[in-house]
């Protein structure tokens, strides 16, 4: 699928570079042949335009720069005079047949594709009087421009060829890392649901099983509601992804006082901490606002105080911080800890990663951090973490409102 993206894209950027070369070099062309028209009819008509001027051609205008001559034919259709210097009019044969094919075009100017000739007629008191130019020259500026044109849009395609394969390249790369984590998204999703699905399956077999005690069929029945309660769980982290993913967090944007919000959701937690034996403290400023879901908002520091407790050390003092910090407000969440290592913190955000692997067996799936980090960005803002010191503090930065 991508490398046939990836061919599309070329071919679209080369028909559109096709397309404009072929428009430029058309206009250049076009243009050129127009001005060469132009001074070669202007040679014609300055030359007309003065009949009895004849000999030297500078003396009949500063402009003639092309090879000409002049017939004038009597009312009878003799040859009368002849002049130009750039021909040979000795052969008063061909003169004759070229003014003739002038004469029977019956058009007071116009151009003789046999002889290679343009040429112009006007009436003179002594009859008829022509002045031809020759078109050689013209034609083979022309030809050359042309040939020029050919071999510079060669050219041009071969390294916009180039280009646009790099090009194609970087463009879809943001669409094959997606593609890539869709289906590492897909293959760990379906490793994390196949174990408890095993284990669901298995316990329901022995329920079905005659043959097992009641005492065996009640820990079977236990197992298949913890199970159940887990898959519950990372279906729900599914969702919430899918949600934020499709926009929930923009259809539910108000104006929200943070500072309330954080003081409002760290309620709850304090006897949590209490019975693991943490200590919960806070340092909010007041009166923070942002434009955002408040919903989804409680929902980042939810995570992230669930997450500092199931990771904190023992008796250890979480701390909960929200300050304002140039156009952005901060939000940080520090817990004493066993440090983070640097590739962990590059990848903790991803989504069913977890830094202690045996965590999946209490309910932790890697979805949490994940589910965050999307809601922040949904919110302009960004998710990160550090670990120094012996405490591991994720932040939250998010753009003030107003």
């Amino acid at each position: 699928m991508l490398r046939r993206l990836r061919l599309k894209f070329v071919c679209i950027v080369m028909a559109i570079v096709t397309v404009m070369l072929c428009l430029v070099f058309g206009m250049v062309i076009h243009f050129m042949k127009a001005n060469l028209e132009e001074q070669s009819i202007r040679l014609l008509r300055s030359i007309s335009d003065n009949p009895y001027q004849q000999g030297n051609p500078g003396d009949i205008s500063e402009e003639v720069q092309l090879p000409y001559f002049t017939v004038l034919l009597s009312y009878r259709g003799q040859l009368v005079a002849k002049s130009g210097g750039y021909y040979d009019l000795s052969d008063e044969v061909t003169i004759l047949k070229i003014t003739r094919a002038a004469l029977e075009s019956g058009a007071q100017s116009g151009v003789l594709e046999e002889y290679n000739l343009r040429f112009i007629r006007s009436t003179v008191s002594a009859g008829q009087w022509l002045v031809f130019a020759d078109m050689s020259s013209e034609r083979t500026a022309l030809r050359n421009l042309t040939e020029s044109c050919v071999l510079i849009g060669i050219a041009s395609m071969g390294v916009f060829l180039a280009l646009s394969i790099l090009l194609a390249r970087w463009a879809v790369k943001p669409v094959e890392r997606a593609w890539e984590q869709q289906r590492q998204f897909v293959a760990d999703a379906s490793h994390e649901m196949k174990t408890p699905l095993t284990v669901i399956l298995t316990n329901a077999e022995m329920l079905q099983n005659p043959d097992t005690p009641p005492e065996a069929k009640n820990q079977f029945a236990g197992s298949i509601l913890t199970m159940s309660h887990q898959m519950r769980g990372l279906v729900e982290g599914l969702l919430d992804l899918a949600r934020v993913d499709n926009g929930a967090v923009k259809t539910n944007s108000v104006e929200v006082n943070l500072s309330d919000l954080v003081e409002d959701e760290v309620l709850p937690f304090e006897p949590l901490y209490f019975e693991k034996g943490l200590t919960l403290s806070t340092a909010v400023e007041k009166n923070i606002r942002v434009k955002g879901s408040p919903t989804h908002l409680r929902q980042v520091l939810g995570i992230l105080l669930d997450n500092a407790m199931k990771y904190s050390a023992p008796e250890g003092e979480v701390r909960v911080k929200l300050i304002r910090h140039g156009g952005h407000c901060q939000l940080s969440v520090a817990s004493p800890g066993e440090s983070i290592s640097p590739a962990d913190l590059e990848n903790i955000f991803k989504r069913f990663y977890r830094v202690d692997k045996a965590r999946s067996r209490d309910g932790s799936y890697g979805l949490g951090l994940s589910i965050a980090q999307s809601i922040v960005t949904a919110h302009r803002g960004k998710i990160w973490a550090q670990s120094e010191g012996g405490m591991n503090t994720f932040f939250v930065q998010l753009p003030l409102n107003g």
